[in-house]
């Protein structure tokens, strides 16, 4: 199936294990319109899922064909950036997490593929390409977002948990398991042996990631915090094992960070997730560790940088994945 014309615009999605969140995307990045959201029945099962998915797409199109200034092209494209390890040349569920009840096994784009052209609303042979959530929302902040202009960007997403992607030259690099960039399970030092949500010990994510900060403060002082914003707060008011703890997050994320940075030598780090909109306390440590860990010649230039595109991100990208 060909890729789209730059004149048509191309619809992206979000698919998360919450919500939904589709939009019509213009061949510059901008959004032709509103972003519409519904509810993931993620419990439902795939089926419930993708009956969903090509639900939304079609009121989005309809809404698109009946502007105040008239009508929008119509769509030739579908780029879905969804939950789970994706086959990306083939928009499979490799594996995935519970999120999604019976999500492995999924063929997203043929299942989605067909369900709007059943509906009308698209045509025979559209292209619907799939993608990983994070990596789509890498593709969109490297194209128009904080790595705009930059030739390597290595994506870290640090909220319930610790994610990745990278991207090179304006692609995305999968790897051979289409986990490339994936650092969360990432061996770490400051992590000893702290127990992973993977079942194992001592990987990044069970140090770095924003509810195993606030379960880190818990053990060591039994106070009844739930989050890592809520450490983030007792440091900033002189808390010293709050400081201990959120500091050791991210010095154990700089580091990780420090080493794909020496094997990938990108031109800027975008930081986004929850963790992103930390303060100093937690800014301050990070880029230290990473300028710290790496060569001179790389610290000299290295741009550590917070995410600029915000929720938008994901369905951007996932539309200018199904351009290229």
């Amino acid at each position: 199936m060909a890729a789209p014309t730059d004149a048509a615009p191309v619809v992206g999605v979000d698919l998360g294990g919450t919500k939904i969140a589709t939009a019509l995307v213009a061949a510059d990045g901008a959004l032709l319109g509103p972003v519409l959201e519904a509810p993931t029945p993620a419990r439902e099962g795939p089926r419930a899922v993708l009956d969903a998915v090509a639900s939304l797409v079609a009121d989005l199109v309809d809404a698109g064909a009946h502007t105040a200034s008239g009508a929008l092209p119509a769509p030739t494209a579908v780029g879905i950036g969804s939950a789970g390890v994706i086959d990306s040349g083939r928009g499979v569920v490799v594996s995935a997490t519970d999120a999604i009840a019976d999500w492995p096994g999924t063929d997203i784009a043929s299942a989605v593929a067909g369900r709007l052209l059943a509906a009308g609303t698209a045509p025979q042979g559209v292209l619907v390409h799939v993608d990983n959530d994070v990596n789509a929302y890498a593709a969109g902040e490297a194209w128009i977002g904080a790595g705009a202009g930059a030739a390597g960007v290595l994506v870290v997403a640090v909220g319930t948990g610790v994610g990745g992607a990278v991207v090179l030259d304006g692609r995305v690099h999968h790897g051979a398991h289409f986990l490339a960039g994936e650092m969360g399970h990432m061996p770490s030092g400051p992590a000893g042996a702290e127990p992973c949500t993977c079942g194992r010990t001592g990987h990044l994510e069970a140090v770095a990631a924003g509810p195993q900060i606030a379960r880190r403060y818990r053990e060591a002082t039994g106070a009844g915090v739930t989050g890592a914003q809520e450490v983030e707060r007792l440091a900033d008011a002189g808390d010293a094992v709050a400081r201990r703890v959120y500091r050791e997050a991210a010095v154990a994320l700089g580091e990780a960070i420090a080493a794909v940075v020496t094997v990938l030598d990108p031109e800027r780090v975008i930081v986004s997730g929850g963790l992103a909109r930390s303060g100093e306390v937690w800014w301050g440590p990070l880029r230290e560790t990473v300028r710290a860990e790496v060569l001179d010649l790389v610290a000299a230039d290295l741009e550590i940088v917070p995410a600029a595109l915000g929720t938008t991100a994901p369905i951007v990208g996932a539309a200018h994945q199904a351009r290229l």
